[in-house]
């Protein structure tokens, strides 16, 4: 199928299964009782990800470097996925990333995702000093860690400035530390 390019002359032509082979979905489920559960929307049990310039096999080892750079075994993917996603949309904008990001998958192998977490890491500290693994492990922890499933996740409430602040919102909460007697405590101001 092409393109028709009689409505646009600067639109260029492409062929359906070329597009159909170069991009993908990653998909999965929300485990139940998760801190995601809570917050996913309903029916709150699948989600997925359409990708743009990977394909399914690419955002699937690219989830699986993301999961090696940051582990947090009870973390669901979908938190994850939002990672692929924003690797995926900075290749889809830019031919030299997306060159890249190919290059570093095909580095680590067809396989690289099916590994158990020692052999990831072991193959990540191989190409550690890479172009593509600096950028992973940079989107990695701009975008898990700066999400609302991952604040979920670590118990982050959020900002408290437009909530009233920290002294009406949670700031005495540190249930892992004991008690501080009333004497130690320091004046009280009101």
């Amino acid at each position: 199928m092409k393109a028709n390019t009689n409505e646009n002359p600067d639109r260029q032509q492409f062929d359906r299964r070329q597009f159909l082979k170069t991009t993908g979905m990653l998909t999965g489920w929300v485990a139940a009782g998760s801190s995601l559960a809570s917050i996913a929307p309903a029916p709150a049990s699948a989600w997925a990800i359409d990708l743009t310039a990977l394909a399914s096999a690419e955002g699937a080892t690219l989830m699986a470097v993301a999961r090696t750079i940051a582990p947090h075994d009870k973390l669901d993917d979908a938190a994850y996925a939002l990672v692929v996603r924003a690797i995926d949309a900075d290749a889809a904008g830019d031919e030299r990333t997306r060159k890249m990001v190919l290059a570093g998958v095909s580095s680590l192998g067809s396989d690289f995702a099916r590994r158990d977490e020692s052999a990831r890491v072991i193959a990540l500290k191989k190409i550690e000093s890479s172009e593509f693994f600096q950028t992973m492990r940079l989107k990695t922890l701009q975008v898990l860690y700066a999400t609302p499933m991952a604040y979920a996740y670590f118990g982050y409430e959020g900002e408290a400035f437009s909530k009233g602040g920290y002294l009406s919102r949670g700031f005495n909460d540190l249930r892992w530390l004991p008690e501080v007697p009333l004497e130690d405590s320091g004046p009280v101001v009101s």
